[in-house]
C-alpha cells in the first residue's frame, strides 16, 4: 500500500507542475489505472486531486475544442467604489455624461460566441478541420461524416479524394454533386456542414483582455471583441483594425454598427488574424437637450452636423442659435457660441470640446395668456388683429359664474426691459364687440379676469346659491388648480419680487401710495386665506409690485389709490388713459352711502413733488361721462369718495323680556333708549327695572381684551413665583390655579354696561343707542344668591331683615381661605356695593340687600402667594357669571 501511495504522490506532483511540460511515463499511468476504482478514488480524495486529470476521463474526442475558458464579467461597481474617496462618496449625484458605446461591453461575459447550430451561408470558406455531412439517396442510400484533412481534401467512400479547402460552401456542394453523379450512376447527394473548425486569432491593443483565443470559424470582428471581454476605457471604437499576414485588411467602425446598424465591415476572421484595438482618438462631449448625450470619438474631417447626428439630433426644446462650446486653447479654456440652426455651421469640432445645448425660453412666442375667473385659462395663439372677443366669445361659455363682468385688465410689455403698462376694459362689452372695450391684442399680452367677490366665504355662499352642477363644480376646482400655476408664471412674467408682493398684501388696512414705497420684506403678511383665488388682492399684487419696481427718476410710478365709499378701496394700477370712472369701476363701484355730488383727488404737483393739490369734482357728472368731471388720472393720484353726511346703515337694537312689545327695532342715528322704550310701549307689570341687563358690542370687545390680558399676566406671575412657596397646605393647589387660568382663557365676555333703567325710563338719564345693543328686562326677583368661598354656593328666598351674615350661614358658612374683610354685593343692575368702612359689620346691614342681589365672598389673596391679580380675576368671573345668569333667566 505504501508503494501505491508513493506512486500516487509522484503522479500528483507531476500533474501539479504540468507547467514544466513533464508527463508521467506510460508504465506509471498503467500501473495506477490497474488499481481498483475504489482505491483510485480514496487516494484522489486523500491528496485533493481531480481523478479525471490523471485518468484522462474528462477528455472528449480528438476534435479540437471550439471555445477557450471564459473571462469573468467586469465588476465595474466594485472598481468604481474602490476608486472613490470618502469625499467623492458624499458628493451630490449628477447626470454624468459617459463615453458612447463602451456600455456595450460593460459586464458582458466572454462566452459570447456564434452559435454552432446557426445556418452557414454559401459564402463560407471551407477549411481544414471542417466536418461535412454527406447523404446519398436514390439507387443507394448512405451517409458519411468526413473531415477536411491537413491537405485540404475529403475522402468519400467509393470516390476519389476531393480538394475542397479554400472553396466556398456553395462551390463544395456543387463539386461533390457533380463528382457523385459522374462516378455513381443513379445516386444523388445532399451535403451539409457539421462541426466547424476552430481557429486561433489574436486580439491586441486596448482590448479588455488582450491575448490569443481559440474561436469558431464563424467569428467576426465584433465576436472577437466580446471573446476578449470588450475594450478598455481608452480604446478606440472607430478604428479597429484587422491585420492578416502583417497587413491591414479591414477597418471596423463600431459606431456604424451601434448607430446605423451597418455590419458590412464586421468581417469574418480567418485563422491567424489579429484584431488590433488602438487608443481612442479625438473626443467631443455633447450634453444638454440632445437625444443621446455622451462623449463621442471623432474621425478626422467629421463635421458638426455629423457629430450632432451621432448624438441622435436635438430635442424639441433645444436652443440651437447659441450652443455653448467649451474649448482648450493654448493652455487656456475659452467659450465659443455656435449657431447650429445655420445651413453651414461655422464650427469644426476639436479634441476636448464640450458642447452644451440649453433650453429655449419658457415664454411663448406669438401668444396671449388668459388668467383668472375663466373656464379655460392658458395660452392662446396670437395673430395680427386679434381682439379680446376672439379669446372670450361668450359669458356663459368662457367665464366662471363668479366672474366680474365690468372689470378686466390687459397687461402688456412695452420695451425690452420688460416694463409693463395696463389697459382696462369692460368684460361684458368686450365680448359683445364694443369697439371701445374690445381691445386689439399684442403678442404676449396677459388678459386678466377677476372675481366679483373678494372674500372666499362670500363667493362660496354665492356659488352654493347658484346650485352649480357637478360638472361646473369640477370645472371650478380644475380652474383653481390651474390658476395656482398660472399665478406663478404670471409673477415670473412681470418680474415681481416676493418682497414687494408681500408688502402689498395687507389684510388689516388699506395701504397708501407712500406706504407702498416704504414697505419692505420684513413685513411677512402673505395673501390671507380668506381671499378668493381670483380676487383683486391676489391678481393685482404682482402687477402693482412690478409697477412699483419699474418706477425710476425719469419714469413715474403708475399707481393710483381710491378710498372711501367704494366696494374695494385700495391701490390699483394706473391704466392707460385711465379716468376717475375707470378707477371707480376697478374698485367695484360705489357704495350706497357714496356722496355723488362731490369727490376729491389728492394730487402731487408735476413740477414740484413737495406740493400737494386737492381737486374737487362732481362725481355724478363724471359717471354720466362729462369729460370736465371725468378727470384723467396721473401717477400717485388718490381719490376720496365721500359718504353722504350723517349716513348710516340700518342700525338695529334688540329689546327682550318684560316689555309690552319686545323685538328688534331699527333706529335712527342719535336715538336714545328712552325713545325706544316709548316705541316699545313701556314695561309690563312684571318688569324688574332695577335688574335690567344692557349689552353693548363695543363693551364686549373691551372685556374680551381685558380677560385675555389678565390671563397672560396671571400666567406670567405664576411662572415667576416659586411653587414650593405658593402651593402649600394652606395655599391654592396647582390644579386649582391652572383651572382658574383655563377658565379665564375660555370664558366669553358678556359686554354688560351698568345702567339705571328707572332713571332712563323717566328721562332723567340719557343713553344714546348703538348698532347691536341689547336690553334684557327680567321679571321681578325674590331671591338672594351667595357665591364664592362658602361651603355651599346657592340661592335663597329673599326675606326682609335678613342680613348678609345670615345668608352666608344659610350657605354653610365661610371656607378657610375666604377673605371675610372684602365681601361685596353685586346689585341686580350690575353695580357693586362695598361697605364704606371696610369692616365686616358694615356689610352685615340688611338694608343694603334687595331682591336679585348677589353676595360675593372672594378668596383670600394670601392663599395665592400675594398674587394680587387672582382677586381681580375671580371678581371678573363672578360678575360675568351674575350677568349671564340674569340673561338666561329671561
Amino acid at each position: 500500500m505504501n508503494v501505491l501511495k508513493h506512486l500516487f504522490s509522484a503522479l500528483v506532483l507531476i500533474c501539479s507542475f504540468s507547467a514544466l511540460a513533464l508527463t508521467p511515463s506510460a508504465s506509471q499511468l498503467e500501473q495506477f489505472k490497474k488499481l481498483p476504482k475504489s482505491q483510485q478514488q480514496a487516494l484522489a480524495k486523500q491528496y485533493g486531486v481531480d481523478l479525471s486529470v490523471i485518468t484522462g476521463s474528462n477528455q472528449s474526442s480528438n476534435q479540437p475544442k471550439a471555445e477557450e475558458p471564459t473571462i469573468g464579467e467586469r465588476d465595474s461597481t466594485q472598481q468604481q467604489n474602490q476608486a472613490e474617496t470618502n469625499k467623492n462618496q458624499f458628493k451630490p449625484k449628477t447626470d454624468e455624461v459617459k463615453p458612447f458605446g463602451y456600455e456595450l461591453f460593460a459586464g458582458e461575459p466572454t462566452t459570447f460566441m456564434p452559435s454552432e447550430t446557426a445556418a452557414v451561408s454559401g459564402t463560407y470558406l471551407v477549411g481544414r478541420g471542417d466536418q461535412l455531412l454527406i447523404n446519398f439517396y436514390g439507387k443507394e442510400s448512405d451517409s458519411f461524416e468526413v473531415i477536411v484533412d491537413r491537405e485540404g481534401r475529403i475522402s468519400i467512400p467509393n470516390l476519389s479524394p476531393v480538394q475542397v479547402a479554400g472553396l466556398t460552401f456553395s462551390e463544395v456542394k456543387e463539386l461533390i454533386k457533380v463528382k457523385v453523379e459522374q462516378e455513381i450512376i443513379g445516386v444523388k447527394v445532399f451535403v451539409s456542414l457539421g462541426q466547424l473548425r476552430s481557429m486561433r486569432i489574436l486580439v491586441l491593443g486596448e482590448a479588455y483582455k488582450p491575448g490569443s483565443y481559440n474561436v469558431s470559424s464563424l467569428t467576426t470582428v465584433s465576436h472577437a471583441l466580446f471573446v476578449s471581454g470588450g475594450v478598455s476605457d481608452i480604446a478606440s471604437l472607430r478604428n479597429i483594425q484587422v491585420k492578416r499576414a502583417g497587413k491591414v485588411v479591414a477597418n471596423f467602425d463600431l459606431y456604424d454598427l451601434l448607430i446605423h446598424g451597418d455590419s458590412s465591415n464586421d468581417i469574418t476572421l480567418k485563422p491567424g488574424d489579429a484584431v488590433f484595438v488602438p487608443s481612442v482618438g479625438a473626443q467631443v462631449t455633447v450634453e444638454g437637450l440632445v437625444k443621446r448625450p455622451a462623449i463621442f470619438e471623432l474621425k478626422k474631417g467629421e463635421t458638426a452636423k455629423e457629430l450632432l447626428a451621432m448624438a441622435g439630433g436635438l430635442k424639441p426644446g433645444a436652443y440651437t442659435k447659441n450652443a455653448v462650446v467649451e474649448r482648450f486653447n493654448n493652455n487656456r479654456k475659452e467659450v465659443l457660441t455656435v449657431d447650429f440652426s445655420a445651413e453651414n455651421i461655422n464650427y469644426i469640432p476639436q479634441d476636448g470640446d464640450r458642447i452644451r445645448f440649453n433650453t429655449i425660453s419658457s415664454q411663448y412666442k406669438n401668444s396671449v395668456n388668459l388668467i383668472g375667473a375663466v373656464v379655460r385659462p392658458g395660452s392662446y395663439q396670437w395673430h395680427q388683429g386679434k381682439r379680446i372677443s376672439d379669446v372670450l366669445k361668450s359669458v356663459r361659455g368662457d367665464l366662471l359664474p363668479q366672474a366680474d363682468l365690468s372689470y378686466g385688465l390687459v397687461v402688456r410689455e412695452v420695451n425690452i426691459n420688460g416694463d409693463i403698462q395696463v389697459h382696462q376694459f369692460d368684460v361684458a362689452l368686450a365680448i359683445i364687440k364694443n369697439s371701445e372695450n374690445d381691445l386689439a391684442l399684442s403678442a404676449n399680452d396677459k388678459i386678466i379676469i377677476f372675481s366679483r367677490f373678494e372674500e372666499k366665504q362670500a363667493e362660496q355662499l354665492a356659488l352654493k346659491n347658484m346650485a352649480l352642477s357637478q360638472k361646473q363644480q369640477e370645472q371650478q376646482l380644475k380652474t383653481e388648480l390651474w390658476h395656482k400655476y398660472q399665478q406663478k408664471e404670471f409673477e415670473k412674467y412681470v418680474g415681481a419680487e416676493l418682497s414687494i408682493n408681500t408688502a402689498l398684501q395687507n389684510s388689516d388696512q388699506t395701504l397708501t401710495i407712500s406706504q407702498v414705497s416704504k414697505k419692505t420684506a420684513d413685513n411677512k403678511s402673505l395673501v390671507p386665506e380668506e381671499f378668493t383665488f381670483f380676487s383683486r388682492n391676489k391678481l393685482l399684487s404682482p402687477i402693482i409690485a412690478k409697477l412699483k419696481q419699474q418706477a425710476s427718476l425719469n419714469k413715474e410710478m403708475q399707481l393710483v389709490e381710491i378710498n372711501g365709499s367704494v366696494t374695494y378701496p385700495g391701490i390699483y394700477p394706473l391704466m392707460v388713459n385711465g379716468s376717475v370712472v375707470d378707477l371707480v369701476t376697478a374698485a367695484g363701484g360705489l357704495l350706497e352711502s357714496a356722496y355723488t355730488k362731490q369727490a376729491e383727488i389728492t394730487r402731487i404737483a408735476i413740477n414740484d413733488g413737495s406740493q400737494i393739490e386737492h381737486v374737487r369734482f362732481d362725481l355724478a357728472s363724471a359717471i354720466k361721462g362729462n369729460p370736465q368731471s371725468n378727470i384723467t388720472l396721473r401717477s400717485k393720484d388718490s381719490i376720496n369718495i365721500f359718504a353722504i353726511p350723517n349716513w348710516q346703515e340700518n342700525v338695529k337694537v334688540t329689546l327682550k323680556g318684560e316689555l309690552l312689545f319686545p323685538g328688534t327695532y331699527t333706529i335712527r342715528r342719535g336715538e336714545t333708549l328712552t325713545n325706544l322704550l316709548e316705541r316699545a310701549g313701556g314695561f309690563s307689570d312684571f318688569a324688574e327695572q332695577k335688574a335690567a341687563v344692557f349689552i353693548r358690542q363695543s363693551v364686549k370687545q373691551q372685556e374680551q381684551q381685558q380677560l385675555a390680558r389678565l390671563a397672560t399676566e396671571l400666567r406670567r406671575d405664576v411662572a415667576s413665583k416659586s411653587f414650593q412657596d405658593s402651593v402649600s397646605s394652606s395655599a391654592l393647589s396647582y390644579d386649582e390655579m391652572n383651572k382658574l387660568l383655563n377658565d379665564l382663557a375660555d370664558v366669553e365676555a358678556v359686554g354688560r354696561l351698568v345702567i339705571d333703567l328707572p332713571l332712563i325710563a323717566n328721562n332723567k338719564q340719557t343713553l344714546v343707542l348703538q348698532d347691536g345693543d341689547t336690553l334684557y328686562v327680567p321679571s321681578k326677583r325674590d331671591s338672594i344668591s351667595v357665591v364664592g368661598e362658602v361651603n355651599y354656593s346657592t340661592t335663597h328666598l329673599y326675606q326682609a331683615g335678613i342680613s348678609v351674615d345670615d345668608y352666608i350661614k344659610l350657605s354653610g358658612g365661610l371656607k378657610e381661605r375666604a377673605d371675610d374683610d372684602r365681601i361685596y354685593i353685586i346689585k341686580a343692575n350690575g353695580s357693586v356695593k362695598i361697605p364704606t368702612t371696610g369692616s365686616w359689620f358694615a356689610a352685615n346691614n340688611s338694608e343694603q340687600l334687595e331682591p336679585g342681589d348677589t353676595i360675593v365672598i372672594p378668596m383670600d389673596a394670601g392663599h395665592m402667594d400675594k398674587l394680587t391679580l387672582w382677586s381681580t380675576a375671580t371678581q371678573i368671573l363672578y360678575q360675568l357669571g351674575v350677568a349671564v345668569a340674569a340673561i338666561t333667566s329671561i
